[in-house]
């Protein structure tokens, strides 16, 4: 069977992959540990449901504006005005079916074919999954595990090609927690502009953040305003993964051109999902915090155990709820080559899932999510010292 070409151009995510493997093993009735999902393990927030049960009673069911209800607009703005200092109009935000669907509909509206689209390493699987899809260019520039895998202005510049169109960051980084100095994001934002490139920058772990360290936005430098592009989520602030709530915060002839392209192919975000969104920013905000500050908890529980673990390293998490644990010792030994072998391994022998860093663009480490209960913790870490130690 023939299939279109574009699709031979995207690979399976990775993270979906070990999700898939775990659940294959637990349907054996094997006890898994699974570290793979990039989930927040709370609940929904209650007064959040309750707005979804309050819009279907009230038959809030039906076609909204394309790009999402005009109250929901207007708080994201709003919000964001408040937290971090931006200046955003309503017509200047999109609403997505979540923030993946956001990060695709930037990358169809903006990039071309042939472009070149810049993605530190380590980054998130699908970033240079959708750069390939629309046929651009994925150039990687490799952070160093000694400098926290923060990205700088100097790296991009030397990164930086004539066919470059974009530049992708992601912080707080999703799989090493890394997370961009204010004034070094500064940075980069000013030289996208004076090269006049996009930066495309994914605020999805905005809200978690540690050791007193205050959430941050790029577009809060106002004056750079034309070449930054947002993208947003409230599936992991407020525990929201299911309801499929994204947005996208741009100048406005982008906002129009990522209408139209919703216009023939999602049409609204789910009506339902607006309103437990609009409830979401603007009732109450105890829930970000409870969150933040068991997450912590975890990040010191897990750093700790991992460090202790013979042949383990691990650089200290800034933000997001994932340890990013260097496991090269282990090569060479037990048949492991890369982390793809060490991952599949780990699950076969102790039963514990982590996704192989070469899913992020590293092929030494594993990515290790913490948002699950301490006891998983617990006995996760202890399977992964028995097996490292039995090498």
């Amino acid at each position: 069977m023939k299939l279109a070409t574009r699709i031979s151009r995207i690979s399976v995510s990775k993270t979906m992959a070990v999700m898939e493997a775990a659940i294959k093993l637990r349907e054996q009735g094997i006890d898994v540990v699974d570290f793979g999902p990039g989930e927040p393990d709370f609940p929904t927030p209650e007064n959040v449901k309750q707005a979804g049960v309050r819009a279907i009673q009230a038959n809030f069911t039906k076609y909204t504006a394309i790009g999402g209800i005009k109250e929901l607009k207007k708080a994201i703005v709003d919000k964001h005005a408040r937290e971090f200092g931006s200046k955003y109009d309503v017509s200047e935000c999109v609403v997505n079916i979540g923030g993946k669907h956001a990060l695709f509909n930037i990358f169809a509206a903006v990039v071309d074919e042939g472009d070149d689209v810049i993605i530190p390493t380590p980054y998130w699987v699908t970033f240079a999954d959708i750069a390939r899809f629309v046929n651009s260019n994925p150039i990687f520039v490799h952070t160093k595990e000694s400098d926290g895998f923060r990205l700088t202005a100097d790296l991009l510049d030397r990164a930086i090609t004539p066919k470059t169109r974009a530049v992708v960051v992601n912080s707080p980084n999703n799989p090493s927690g890394a997370v961009l100095d204010d004034a070094e994001f500064g940075k980069i934002a000013k030289l996208c502009r004076d090269r006049d490139i996009y930066l495309f920058s994914d605020e999805c772990y905005s809200h978690f953040l540690y050791d007193g360290r205050k959430p941050f936005s790029v577009a809060s430098y106002t004056d750079l305003k034309s070449h930054i592009i947002i993208a947003g989520s409230l599936s992991k602030t407020y525990s929201m993964t299911g309801w499929r709530i994204g947005y996208v915060l741009a100048m406005p002839e982008i906002i129009s051109a990522i209408v139209k392209l919703q216009s023939h192919s999602t049409s609204n975000p789910t009506s339902i999902s607006q309103k437990a969104a609009l409830e979401a920013l603007t009732g109450p905000q105890e829930s970000v915090g409870v969150m933040l500050a068991e997450y912590a908890r975890r990040r010191k529980f897990v750093v700790d155990r991992l460090r202790a673990i013979p042949g383990v390293k691990c650089a200290e998490p800034g933000g997001a709820f994932y340890a990013y644990p260097n496991i090269s010792a282990a090569f060479g030994h037990g048949g492991i080559k890369d982390s793809t072998d060490f991952s599949a391994k780990l699950l076969e022998k102790v039963h514990v899932a982590v996704t192989p860093g070469e899913a992020f663009g590293t092929n030494d480490h594993v990515r290790m999510s913490y948002a699950t209960s301490m006891e998983q913790l617990d006995k996760g870490l202890k399977r992964i010292h028995e097996f490292m130690t039995s090498l």
